[in-house]
């Protein structure tokens, strides 16, 4: 969206006789010389300072500073969890502990916590609890509500600091996608299907990354089977959303099923990130000739223009130093389809079209021809 131009502001100070962008540059290198960073450092104190000119309304001012100190804070606090994968869980804070959902919850934070994942909950009771239960709090990560009722976080996390509590939704919501290498969504109120579909919307229109998004039920249960069969009969059935779309859920009922659906994920897959116009997906092992080729009519849909490429890390791409051992997948995605690229996730995850795969069918059939 076209931002609020900084020019006024600045043509005021010159006026005046003074370079603002100079004097703020000066600030920041007093802060954090030589930072890449600088130039976005720049732009937000610009910004803060021309709404300071235009001083509209001091409510404004007031939700902007407590959302800023709350970004600020949580990124102060979460910085010590970086590197590990997370989940989120999301479910109901009524699940009562004799119900088989809160045993079930629990036996998914204790299977993702095997797997050296962590657990990130809303902080409170019910599913959230179980999960943290399970998990233990090395494994845990509570993003709390303050409420103007009394608010309690789950005895696993409260008073640590693995506990972070937030006064604004829209910045407790940016945490859990922000944060969350795969979700977890077991049956729930308003708040998980508020949480269910906004996850959906936010990777069906590319505004959040692809991960995987695992729909949990007790066996027999049809919480999320009666949801995607409602999804499917309206949503799919008038148009409302692409065939592939569904493609982005995975229904189990089991805690097992669920962590191997997210291990299996990033079997091979990394991550992705836009460079300019072109999509780059990060692998672990890079994929055969003949799946490389497979691929290029299989999945041409998802293409504008050109074929897939299969690059190494050059340092050109400007891409982060710690991801240099990744092998790159670049082509010029169309945005649109995310179900059908969650697709191809699924076949770059298939062992067999890893290039070391090849070879060592080759090398298995080599004594017997030889």
């Amino acid at each position: 969206m076209p931002y609020e131009s900084n020019d006024l502001l600045l043509r005021h100070f010159e006026e005046i006789g003074t370079d603002l962008t100079q004097q703020v540059d000066a600030q920041i290198q007093l802060i954090a010389p030589n930072s890449p960073n600088i130039p976005l450092y720049r732009d937000m104190i610009l910004t803060v300072l021309r709404m300071a000119q235009d001083d509209r309304d001091r409510w404004n001012a007031k939700i902007t500073l407590r959302a800023i100190r709350e970004l600020d804070h949580a990124f102060r606090v979460l910085e010590q969890f970086k590197g590990r994968r997370k989940v989120t869980v999301f479910g109901s804070a009524r699940t009562p502990v004799e119900s088989p959902l809160y045993a079930l919850a629990r036996e998914v934070g204790a299977a993702l916590a095997r797997s050296d994942l962590m657990v990130i909950t809303g902080g409170g009771g019910g599913i959230m609890a179980a999960a943290h239960e399970g998990a233990g709090l090395e494994h845990s990560l509570g993003f709390n509500i303050t409420l103007p009722f009394e608010q309690h976080a789950n005895p696993t996390i409260d008073g640590t600091e693995n506990l972070l509590s937030f006064h604004f939704f829209f910045t407790r919501k940016l945490f859990f996608v922000k944060e969350a290498d795969a979700l977890v969504l077991c049956p729930g109120g308003f708040g998980t299907l508020d949480e269910a579909l906004e996850v959906l919307t936010l990777i069906q229109t590319g505004k959040s990354p692809l991960v995987p998004v695992v729909l949990l039920d007790a066996p027999g249960g049809g919480f999320w089977q009666g949801a995607l069969d409602f999804i499917r009969n309206q949503l799919e059935a008038n148009r409302y959303i692409l065939p592939t779309d569904l493609k982005l859920v995975r229904l189990v009922y089991s805690a097992e099923e669920a962590v191997d659906e997210i291990n299996q994920f990033y079997a091979n897959f990394h991550s992705t990130r836009w460079l300019k116009r072109e999509f780059v997906v990060r692998m672990n092992h890079p994929l055969s000739e003949r799946a490389l080729a497979h691929m290029q009519q299989a999945f041409a849909s998802l293409r504008l223009s050109g074929e897939f490429q299969q690059l190494a890390y050059t340092g050109e791409d400007h891409d982060e130093p710690r991801f240099s051992h990744l092998t790159r997948l670049v082509f010029n995605f169309n945005g649109r389809d995310q179900g059908r690229l969650r697709e191809l996730v699924d076949y770059i995850n298939l062992p067999e079209n890893w290039a070391h795969a090849q070879g060592k069918a080759q090398q298995r059939m080599t004594p017997e021809t030889a």
